[in-house]
């Protein structure tokens, strides 16, 4: 994800007994933010509170290398993304107890400093694939069970790609049915859809510049789809703002500039019916687009409202919508705990101050949101529009970077990626 600025060992499982009897394996997080990439997960019967010092540790390893990336999970393996010697790698774990699988090399290390080098995307994984974006631009198709490489394109050679800033690449591919998109950002190439199982170009989608905010090519944002006006569309991030596509040919169908910023958009959308609500920081704020049919299959889309800066900026750390509510971390580098009603954009929370500094990384479960704060703070939140409550926290073990993985939820556990490391903690009842 899909955040941003941004070797190592083989894995060594730390001998760490589980304090309770952890969950079984079988956890389904397939790609980044969930199995909907909305930041939720549909699980039940979880902790609605936390001891001190947080729930139980089911184990730790080590070894991941460098980097921001954080966890997918299917059919009984962990995949990720870091920083090793001598390259960037997609690793594999057991699910169960996180022993090495295997590891692939997929492209060059990233480095820009030490607090920020590394991948940030997360894998996607589709049955017996997974398809990963590094940071020089490579998306790669990987056999899941192996780790072979099938396929490979570039999107700067292959598609005139470009990006908004100089962080490299950042996003998550996005499988629908047989293709899998990436967001080249190109003037020919703004999004292109590719045949999942050899790589072949199904459609590029030019997008050309509409409005003065922003800076041209990709933003680090992820593709989400939408359903709104009765049309299915792949609704985008980019570095001039929101853009929308027919997903059954690539056909531009809408923009809006409002909110974007040129240094980096980050936050992937969130779509609910006939909305998509987007935030950047950087002194840009937040908006609410409204989706209507229209006649031959098309849609429109107008502001229903924007939000400022001051009320609302999302920098990286996402946000989830429940119900008729939106809940994320405010702030630039800040993630101070918002609740917004979503049809109105009315703040039903008070500004809010807690422990946590830095930005937020924020899913939800079971009628709690999990906040991750970089300086490596996990707290768990009642998501209520009724008031603010906290229902415990604990600290990340051992956190020197700014701490900006997104959690995991699956299968009765919660994945905390901490660079080289992987924390995973029992958090069923």
């Amino acid at each position: 994800m899909a955040g941003l600025r941004h070797c190592v060992a083989f894995v060594a499982l730390l001998a760490l007994a589980p304090v309770r009897a952890a969950a079984p394996p079988g956890g389904n997080w397939p790609q980044w933010r969930g199995p909907h990439r909305d930041g939720v997960s549909t699980e039940t019967g979880l902790l609605q509170s936390w001891p001190a010092g947080g729930p139980p540790l089911v184990y730790s390893v080590s070894g991941l290398g460098r980097g921001f990336s954080t966890v997918s999970i299917s059919n009984g393996r962990i995949f990720t993304m870091g920083d090793r010697r001598g390259g960037q790698f997609v690793i594999a774990l057991d699910e169960e107890n996180g022993k090495e699988l295997w590891a692939t090399r997929v492209g060059n290390s990233y480095s820009e400093s030490d607090d920020y080098s590394g991948p940030r995307g997360a894998p996607t994984v589709d049955g017996d694939l997974l398809y990963v974006l590094d940071t020089d631009a490579d998306i790669v198709a990987l056999e899941s069970a192996t780790g072979k490489e099938r396929w490979r394109k570039n999107l700067e050679r292959d598609f005139g790609g470009r990006m908004m800033s100089g962080w490299n690449w950042s996003e998550s591919p996005l499988v629908d049915s047989d293709r899998v998109l990436v967001t080249p950002g190109g003037s020919a190439a703004g999004i292109v859809a590719m045949n999942k199982l050899t790589g072949k170009e199904i459609f590029r989608a030019p997008i050309p510049r509409s409005g003065s905010n922003g800076a041209d090519g990709a933003g680090y944002s992820s593709i989400v789809i939408s359903n709104g006006g009765g049309v299915k569309q792949y609704v985008q991030m980019m570095g001039r703002g929101l853009v929308s596509l027919r997903a059954s040919d690539g056909w531009l169908m809408w923009t809006d500039n409002s909110i974007a910023n040129n240094i980096a958009n980050i936050s992937t959308p969130a779509v609910k019916d006939n909305y998509v609500f987007a935030s950047t920081a950087y002194d840009a704020g937040s908006v609410l687009m409204e989706i209507s049919p229209a006649a031959d299959g098309r849609v429109t889309a107008r502001e229903k409202y924007t939000l400022s800066p001051g009320r609302f900026q999302n920098h990286h750390g996402g946000f989830v919508i429940i119900g008729d509510h939106l809940y994320g971390g405010h702030g630039p580098r800040a993630g101070r705990p918002v609740c917004i009603e979503l049809a109105t954009g009315k703040l039903v929370w008070p500004q809010i101050r807690n422990e946590g500094e830095g930005s937020a990384a924020v899913v939800a479960a079971d009628g709690r949101l999990y906040f991750r704060y970089e300086n490596g703070l996990m707290m768990l939140i009642d998501a209520t529009p009724s008031g603010y409550h906290e229902s415990g926290s604990f600290m990340i073990p051992n956190v020197r970077n700014p701490s900006w993985s997104h959690p995991v939820i699956a299968a009765g556990r919660l994945y905390l990626r901490e660079q080289d490391a992987l924390h995973v903690y029992n958090i069923k009842k």
